[in-house]
């Protein structure tokens, strides 16, 4: 493995085992921490234990994002063998991750190691990963591979329906009045990213399938021109039937070559709370 291009992500970009596997990919795992007890980011923790402590506690998980000196550690693991890492980070404005995998990489080198901020998260910052694999099997070098990810960034559709606004309250993301408001009028957000922050785009009313049905239709008629290489649907342990009706839609209104589904991790979950689901593309 000496002198390849090696590509890093956060477990924040929620791709899963297989695809981490088949492609290469290793991951800086953030920490979720329940009362006394702290969990590695897909490791030992189901979205169940959240759901379960959330429930009993009334609480919120903690988060935590990797120290400098575990960054350090990651990426010499690699450099330290004659490889080039391309590391991706969860957006900057939602966590101090990047920061810190920034300070590592000046420490260790900027030849030597990449770093990109995502400017989203889950599979929004997974399809920058993805596209950076792409391109690695291309043959192009570190820098134009960086380059190419980064023109990129606003051109991701890292969007979600929740089925409850809970969590985003919970989470300082969601006034008080927002969360009975849409508790009292069924209403289901669509949340979009827009430079890096989280920020409702547009409010639905009804139950999730009637929702989704229309979050589909409008991402259809907002982007007609798309990178069809393709499309992650990624949810927090939804109903099996909801997924499948998204994917359904999907695969009658766009074209991909490939549609994957995800569930989201840990992290993300404890952000977003059980039956959020969203559809995930680069934009064109």
């Amino acid at each position: 493995m000496e002198g390849k291009i090696i590509i890093t992500s956060d477990s924040t970009c929620d791709l899963g085992p297989a695809l981490l596997e088949k492609n290469h990919i290793a991951l800086a795992r953030l920490s979720v921490i329940l009362g006394d007890t702290t969990y590695r980011d897909g490791e030992g923790i189901e979205p169940q234990t959240i759901f379960d402590f959330v429930e009993k506690t009334g609480d919120l998980p903690k988060t935590a994002a990797p120290s400098l000196e575990d960054y350090l550690h990651f990426f010499r693991s690699f450099t330290d063998k004659g490889n080039t890492v391309i590391h991706f980070n969860i957006s900057s404005k939602a966590s101090g991750s990047h920061g810190f995998a920034v300070a590592a990489q000046k420490e260790i080198g900027e030849d030597k190691v990449f770093v990109v901020d995502s400017y989203a998260l889950s599979t929004g910052q997974g399809l920058l990963v993805m596209k950076a694999c792409d391109l690695v099997k291309e043959g192009k070098s570190a820098k134009e591979i960086y380059d190419a990810v980064m023109s990129l960034r606003d051109k991701v559709n890292t969007s979600f329906i929740p089925d409850t606004l809970l969590y985003l309250f919970k989470g300082g993301r969601c006034s008080r009045l927002s969360f009975f408001g849409a508790k009292v009028l069924n209403i289901h957000p669509y949340i979009d990213m827009k430079d890096g922050e989280l920020y409702p785009k547009k409010k639905y009313i009804g139950n999730m399938s009637r929702c989704l049905k229309n979050y589909v239709k409008d991402l259809v008629a907002e982007y007609p021109s798309y990178d069809d290489t393709r499309c992650f649907i990624t949810h927090s342990s939804a109903e099996p039937e909801l997924v499948e009706s998204v994917r359904k839609m999907v695969e009658e209104n766009f074209r991909f070559k490939e549609i994957i589904e995800t569930v989201a991790g840990s992290i993300i979950t404890s952000h977003c709370g059980k039956n959020t689901i969203g559809v995930l593309f680069i934009t064109k």
